[in-house]
């Protein structure tokens, strides 16, 4: 059997489909009208003054999702290497 039949069978075709290149500029969209309604509302905000708890309050914040990001990535590959999730 040749090399592109046995890709075949095991589903390995990695060629992007009609519906893919449709996903991907869905997507892409969506993403261009994030960044384009975070600037917007990013230069109204542009003169409003925030406060030192407002600081403290983002800092924290930010500091809390990275560590609970981490957290859960770093659980989720220790239960891969000890196959907890099989």
């Amino acid at each position: 059997m040749t090399q592109p039949q046995k890709d075949q069978e095991k589903g390995d075709d990695r060629k992007l489909g009609p519906a893919g290149y449709v996903a991907l500029i869905v997507l892409v969209s969506f993403l261009a009208v994030a960044i384009w309604y975070a600037v917007k509302a990013w230069q109204a905000m542009a003169d409003v003054p925030m406060s030192t708890m407002g600081w403290v309050s983002l800092i924290l914040g930010v500091i809390f999702t990275l560590a609970l990001g981490g957290g859960l990535m770093g659980l989720l590959f220790y239960s891969s290497r000890k196959n907890y999730d099989q």
